[in-house]
């Protein structure tokens, strides 16, 4: 009687567990965007926060649900990628919004202009979308014609994740060029390498495609990166600090 008791509340635990890890695959990922725009909604100051890497992975989550069409994975991974385009959309409609209330150059630049000076740059969110959907109608177009072709499905699937993989990599660089991390929400990149690591793991676990956690190991090393960038540039500073409080995010992130 004791035995079936045990079995049944190790069994309800192995549920539990599964559920909370299934939850934290989903909606992991979007965690550390929250307190990016709390800073940004309340500072009216978009400037830390670089939307390359919305630009970064909205490509990746646009290749991996169509590298889906070719090889299955599991569908919590695709509702990962369904919920991290929507979230990435968001974050870009709140950076144009602000940036379109504070700049002073009143002068349009849009999608349909082509100007590759610009290239997303733009003035309003509605060109973003414009180019979004482009993308995905062109990448969807070429997977359809060689979906039967085995090295294309798997270089597809090798794009999307490098392309994650390579999330960090336009945070890495303006910090690089401002020289501090001013305006970039620290919480945000501890909340990624967490995620990451937690991510990379679920992979290694579930056996999942060897792109998945190769490309994962790389993104964790860029987290760690960044989270280096933090530290010496809060040790040895590069330039002054602004003293205007409106535009000091990570400052406060903590």
């Amino acid at each position: 009687m004791e035995d079936e008791v045990f079995d049944q509340i190790v069994t309800v635990l192995n549920s539990l567990v599964a559920w909370v890890a299934a939850g934290a695959m989903v909606f992991g990922g979007v965690v550390p965007y929250i307190p990016q725009y709390r800073d940004i909604r309340r500072t009216q100051n978009a400037e830390g926060f670089s939307t390359y890497v919305c630009l970064v992975l909205l490509v990746a989550n646009i290749l991996r649900i169509l590298f889906r069409f070719g090889r299955y994975f599991e569908t919590l991974l695709l509702w990962q990628s369904i919920i991290m385009i929507a979230t990435m959309l968001i974050m870009l409609n709140l950076c144009t919004n602000v940036r379109l209330t504070t700049e002073l150059n009143t002068k349009r630049r849009s999608f349909i202009d082509f100007d590759w000076n610009y290239f997303w740059l733009w003035s309003h969110f509605v060109d973003y979308m414009q180019c979004v959907l482009a993308f995905t109608l062109v990448a969807a177009y070429v997977t359809y014609l060689l979906l039967d072709s085995a090295l294309f499905v798997e270089t597809l699937g090798f794009l999307a994740v490098f392309t994650e993989a390579m999330l960090g990599t336009p945070q890495l660089y303006r910090n690089y060029q401002n020289k501090s991390t001013e305006g970039m929400s620290i919480k945000m990149v501890l909340m990624w390498t967490s995620g990451d690591t937690f991510k990379t793991g679920y992979f290694l676990l579930t056996q999942a495609p060897v792109q998945f956690w190769t490309c994962g190991l790389l993104q964790v090393g860029v987290d760690f990166a960044i989270l280096f960038q933090v530290y010496y540039y809060s040790r040895y500073p590069q330039k002054p600090l602004s003293h205007t409080v409106s535009h000091t995010t990570s400052a406060k992130a903590l």
